[in-house]
């Protein structure tokens, strides 16, 4: 049990803590999002099924062995704001959390609970240092944390800054993420499964890029987990 601290709840009534959905005040064993609105993300439970929406996304593009998303992403819908507040207003610890919710349900699953590690999608250095931090990689850290399995941040890098995807079309996405990422060490991921991560999947063409790159790798099995898809 928390013992009471009066200046800590003098500073939660002076900046309370807020839902990311509802904007409700938090209780004080919630983080980030309130009981209600975490019950109610829109799951997929992709990684129950085999051969499911987002594996056929892949089929005739790049070899993998299973592939699923926490929940759906509609632009506009409530849950847009959790990953706008992940991305671009530095609340990276919503990523860690949700990693963590997400990997509770995935373990049900024995293709997603075998992986050996985990592999979040690499930013180019300048919009690390503007951002501060990957995204990806704050989803990986929950994962790994529930999995308990390595991330690994060295072995795939970005070599190559290419423009925001946000207007382009899904060929201009594919020869955008031409020839952008690169391998540090050929031998690292032999014989692994690894668990590709990224944020959000729309047309596939940036894991596309890594999957192609990661293939360079003699018997490796690569499985994608998403926070959302489109």
């Amino acid at each position: 049990m928390k013992k009471f601290n009066p200046f800590v709840d003098l500073i939660n009534l002076m900046y309370p803590n807020l839902c990311l959905i509802c904007n409700q005040n938090l209780q004080k064993n919630e983080h980030h999002l309130c009981l209600a609105c975490l019950n109610g993300i829109p799951k997929t439970n992709f990684h129950l099924l085999t051969d499911n929406p987002i594996e056929k996304r892949f089929w005739g593009k790049v070899q993998i062995y299973r592939a699923t998303a926490f929940f759906y992403f509609q632009k506009g819908s409530p849950f847009q704001k959790l990953l706008h507040a992940l991305k671009y207003k530095n609340n990276k610890e919503i990523g860690q959390l949700l990693g963590k919710y997400a990997a509770v349900d995935i373990m049900d699953s024995s293709d997603f609970a075998s992986v050996d590690v985990i592999i979040p999608v690499p930013l180019h250095p300048k919009k690390y240092k503007l951002r501060g931090y990957n995204q990806s990689e704050w989803i990986g850290k929950g994962l790994s944390e529930i999995l308990e399995k390595p991330q690994d941040t060295s072995t795939l890098i970005r070599v190559r800054e290419n423009a925001t995807q946000t207007k382009k079309s899904v060929f201009e996405r594919y020869k955008n993420t031409e020839g952008i990422f690169e391998l540090t060490d050929m031998s690292v991921l032999k014989g692994k499964h690894v668990l590709l991560v990224d944020d959000v999947l729309t047309t596939g063409s940036t894991l596309e890029a890594c999957i192609n790159v990661l293939l360079q790798t003699n018997d490796i099995k690569i499985s994608i987990f998403t926070l959302a898809v489109a």
